[in-house]
Order: C-alpha cells, then structure tokens, then sequence
C-alpha cells in the first residue's frame, strides 16, 4: 500500500470525525432556575456551629 495513500486515508477518517466543531450551547441551556426556600433555608444554631466552622486544632486532631 502506498504511504501517502494510507496517510491520505487517514487524514480522511480524522476529518469525518473531528472536522467541526460541536454546536454551540447557549448559555440559557447550561443553566436552571431553582427557587429559594422561603425563609431563606437553614438557621445559624450555636449547638451545630461547629460543623459548619473549621478549626485547625480540630483538623490536626488534637
């Protein structure tokens, strides 16, 4: 088989596969809405304070 012949085919594959680019996606379609909770969610509670703030003494272990 002839080298170039075989390159050319090549060439052709990848160009039937990655010739173009992909459409394009608007940006309304990587996005989606979603409702707050009335009230605005979760309360701040000092009994589970400590699960939501970070300590190094706690990181570490100690």
């Amino acid at each position: 088989m002839n080298k170039e012949l075989a390159i050319d085919a090549d060439a052709a594959v990848r160009h039937a596969r990655f010739g173009k680019l992909p459409e394009r996606i608007r940006y309304e379609d990587m996005t989606t809405l979603v409702e707050a909770a009335p009230g605005g969610g979760d309360t701040y509670t000092p009994e589970h304070s400590w699960k939501v703030s970070s300590c190094v003494a706690l990181d570490l272990g100690l």
